[in-house]
This record gives structure tokens, sequence and C-alpha cells, in this order.
């Protein structure tokens, strides 16, 4: 089974060289630290920034310096700065190749819900909704399971939806999985869970092509 940065390291490797990518808040900001060094790759933030690096070492922080969800983060050589409205041009425009999120909920067909749980409060849906409706590889980074230990990945999301049908591809502390018109197909499991695990853990219909590979990190 992984931890936040296991599953972190696992979508890095869904990285490629050239891409530039939006990490949302929670487990997908881990992502930056676990880039291949031989690769070039521009981590976007729609607070205004291109060329983030990963987070800084304690005592080396700067207030000034952060992403979407508030954290200090390091910039990379070359990184710039720019307001809000360029920054969601970039994502409206479709220039954004990689965008990686998490999410409360996942159904079967893509659909995501990673904004609001009724009866909480929210300061609004902020940039997720236009990184859904404009990207066109989502990848979902989240647990398999609530702390109840009821499925996240659904038949059918229950709670408001931040975009429909647009995920691709989700990695949980269980599996990697990929949307299909069929539901989730297992791709891979976590060191240590068996298939049977996964299937207990999943709502959605999941589908199982023969052996499913440990994945490596």
């Amino acid at each position: 089974m992984l931890d936040k940065n296991g599953i972190a390291k696992r979508i890095a490797q869904e990285v490629e060289d050239g891409y530039y990518v939006n990490l949302g808040i929670g487990i997908p900001t881990l992502v930056a630290n676990y880039v291949r060094d031989d690769i070039s790759v521009e981590f976007q933030s729609e607070n205004g920034i291109l060329g983030m690096g990963p987070f800084p070492f304690d005592g080396e922080e700067d207030a000034d310096l952060i992403n979407a969800g508030k954290q200090t983060i390091t910039a990379l050589p070359g990184a710039s700065y720019f307001d809000s409205a360029t920054s969601f041009a970039m994502i409206r425009g479709k220039h954004v190749d990689l965008t990686i999120l998490g999410a409360m909920e996942v159904a079967e067909n893509g659909d995501i819900a990673n904004w609001k749980i009724p009866g909480k409060m929210v300061k609004g849906m902020g940039g997720a909704m236009d990184l859904v409706a404009s990207a066109e590889n989502i990848i979902v980074a989240m647990m398999h399971t609530n702390r109840e230990g009821e499925s996240k990945l659904l038949k059918k999301c229950s709670l408001p939806l931040t975009g429909v049908g647009c995920v691709k591809k989700i990695v949980t502390n269980l599996a990697v999985l990929e949307v299909t018109k069929d539901g989730f197909l297992l791709l891979e499991r976590a060191p240590g869970v068996s298939v049977e695990e996964i299937k207990a853990a999943t709502e959605g219909n999941l589908i199982v092509k023969g052996e499913v590979l440990e994945m490596s990190i």
C-alpha cells in the first residue's frame, strides 16, 4: 500500500520530457519532488507561476513564493511570474499537457467531485472548473477509500461535480486505474496489495484483464 508520497512518485512516472504540468492542491503538489532529473518539465500554478521546483528545505522558505494552495515553493532557473488572467489563458487555451488533481470522488465514467462537501464552508470551486473543462489529460491522485473505509471510486458521484467525463487515469494508495467506457480498468496494484483487496475497495465497475503487475516506484 502506498502513502501520499508513494502516490506522487508513481504519478511522476507519467510526466514526460517537455511537458507543461499543472499541479492541484494536496497530493499532486508532491509530484514535483519526484520527477526524473534527466527530463525538462515546466510546472504551472494557476496563481501565476511557470517553473515551480520542489518544496523548499526547512529554513529556506520564501513567504512570497507560493503555489495555489498557499504552500511555499521553489522556483527553477528561468521561472516566470504573471497575473491570474494570463495563467488561466494558458489553461483555457489548452497549453497544459498534463493536469494532476486530487479528488474526493471519481465515478466510473470519469466524473470528478473535488471541491465541495455539502454543509461545509468552502471559498469556491477555484481553478478546478477551468482545469477539468480545458485539460485533455487529467490524472487524479487520491486515497482509494475514505476514513470510514467506503470506496471513493464510485458508480456515480454523490458530491457536487467539478467536471463530467474528464478523468483519464487514477493513482490511489492501492492501484493505478484507467477510466474506460466500461469502467475502471485495473493497470497496476500497489506493493503488497492483492487484486481482491482492490475489488473490495472499489464500488464502481472494476475491469481486470489477465495478470495485474505490482507497480514499480
